[in-house]
């Protein structure tokens, strides 16, 4: 059974920022892409970034290119998103997801708030 499970999230200031983890099992992580999207407080889901299978970056959403940063660690099954420089805008709950970018039934973990808030 896949299982993706985020932690990280909470609330931080205008400028601030924060590191989203994403622990993955129950599939082949290492040849899997893996992706990060959000959900801003009353808009729909919308994609942030991905990255390969081993660990090569694409271009993020151009909404966070330059303050959001994606990596992973194979040997852990880990994915992270490093959150720079946030806005008010970035609030929302932030879901890890296998697979390359937004993907009707793709599989997500539950999801983290992330709130930016002064």
């Amino acid at each position: 059974e896949v299982n993706l499970v985020e932690s990280g999230g909470g609330l931080v200031e205008p400028g601030g920022s924060l590191q989203l983890s994403c622990e993955a099992s129950g599939f082949d992580f290492s040849n899997a892409w893996m992706s990060w999207v959000r959900q801003p407080t009353g808009k729909g889901l919308e994609w942030v970034s991905s990255i390969t299978p081993d660990g090569h970056l694409t271009p993020a959403s151009a909404s966070v290119r330059g303050r959001f940063t994606i990596s992973r660690d194979n040997g852990r099954n880990m994915v992270y998103l490093q959150l720079s420089n946030l806005q008010i805008e970035d609030t929302g709950i932030y879901y890890c997801a296998k697979d390359r970018g937004l993907q009707r039934g793709q599989t997500r973990g539950r999801g983290i708030q992330v709130t930016v808030s002064s």
